[in-house]
């Protein structure tokens, strides 16, 4: 159980859109934060010494999120939370209970401020502020947790493909695959057996084809993570790093060791990484194409 558990913390995850972009980040928690207090009042809010019970709920989101923004931009400078390329289950937990934890205890001393004159300074006091903050916060926090769940699917279709259905796919047609651009005009069509690799450069793409035996590049304007949906339905295109997806047919030599590979495919001179995250599902395509 322990095991199974450790696996699925340690599953590769995109960061929770708020932590990735502090700035804009906080002030979507921010807006979000504030209609869901106003709307639903989940924890019964009063109006304060000062203020009516809408603009006591502003006031207190407002507070609070000042210190998720410097949190989240001291959580980036530590090494453990620096590369969202190398983001899991278990970072996007750490991250979001230390912002919670945050967010509690500023919201314990601004009730000072702006509660009542009544005995604050207890612990019975502390762990209802604590407790706040969790109810009501976590949801905007989650929400943008939970939406990210899809691109979990991508290592599980992976992880069930076996041999024999790569082996009987090889016997069939290939359907052509059609790759969408951010520009409306402009499209890229291949079959799953012309494609090495895909590289990200800046806002484009760029796409390494095997067509009538030489190795071309086809550039469309894109990002890496639409690409990567896009070609999620094909179980042996594989998103290596930030930057890489390759065919791990095309794979001839791999070296390295688990804390990332360098990858050799066939008619290309450069070496592909991979990623140390992305190293033990990398372990089991390659188990079941080759």
């Amino acid at each position: 159980m322990g095991i199974v558990l450790s696996k699925w913390l340690n599953k590769s995850y995109p960061q929770n859109y708020i932590i990735k972009n502090p700035f804009i980040g906080s002030l979507v928690f921010l807006v979000f934060c504030i209609f869901f207090v106003i709307i639903y009042k989940p924890l019964q809010i009063h109006e304060s010494r000062f203020f009516s019970t809408e603009v006591t709920v502003a006031i207190y989101c407002f507070i609070v999120a000042i210190p998720l923004f410097g949190l989240i931009r001291i959580l980036k400078s530590i090494k453990y939370f620096s590369n969202p390329d190398e983001w899991t289950i278990l970072k996007e937990l750490s991250a979001i209970v230390l912002s919670l934890l945050c967010m509690g205890i500023t919201a314990y001393f601004s009730g000072f401020l702006l509660e009542p004159p009544v005995q604050r300074w207890n612990l019975s006091t502390f762990f209802d502020s604590l407790f706040s903050a969790f109810l009501i916060f976590a949801v905007p926090l989650g929400f943008f947790s939970l939406i990210n769940y899809r691109y979990l699917l991508v290592s599980d279709i992976i992880k069930q493909f076996n041999t024999e259905t790569l082996s009987s796919s090889s016997g069939e047609v290939e359907e052509l695959i059609r790759i969408e651009s951010q520009l409306k005009k402009e499209e890229l069509s291949f079959y799953p057996n012309q494609l090495i690799y895909a590289e990200s450069d800046g806002n484009y793409i760029a796409f390494h084809l095997n067509l009538e035996n030489q190795i071309k590049k086809k550039i469309i304007r894109n990002s890496i993570s639409n690409i990567e949906q896009q070609l999620a339905a094909i179980p042996f295109f594989f998103r290596t790093h930030r930057a890489f997806i390759v065919n791990v047919k095309k794979v001839s030599s791999q070296k390295g060791n688990t804390l990332g590979y360098r990858l050799k495919l066939s008619g290309i001179e450069v070496e592909i990484p991979v990623s140390r995250q992305k190293t033990r599902d990398f372990d089991q395509i390659m188990k079941q194409v080759h």
